[in-house]
């Protein structure tokens, strides 16, 4: 599982050009919003998310529902590779 968090930290990294390193996002730090501990991502890093998601993991989320379950931050979008996966 921590793999799983360290790859998908790097492709938010990569993906979304974040100025950042990749150990330096939390696993529970919100990716959307402003605050102090999150990312402060916006729709369109949402769709290039989604978009990173398949092609990462060949995992396709075309539910807007299941997008805000699952694009909370690190640990969430783990749980629902590793269960989708499994």
């Amino acid at each position: 599982m921590q793999e799983l968090k360290k790859n998908i930290k790097e492709m938010l990294v990569k993906r979304l050009k974040l100025k950042m390193d990749p150990d330096a996002i939390k696993d529970d730090a919100p990716l959307f919003g402003e605050g102090d501990n999150g990312l402060g991502l916006d729709s369109i890093d949402a769709l290039e998310l989604v978009v990173g998601i398949q092609k990462e993991y060949g995992i396709v989320i075309s539910d807007k529902a299941v997008a805000e379950k699952v694009l909370v931050n690190v640990n969430t979008i783990a749980e629902y590779v590793k269960t989708t996966k499994a």
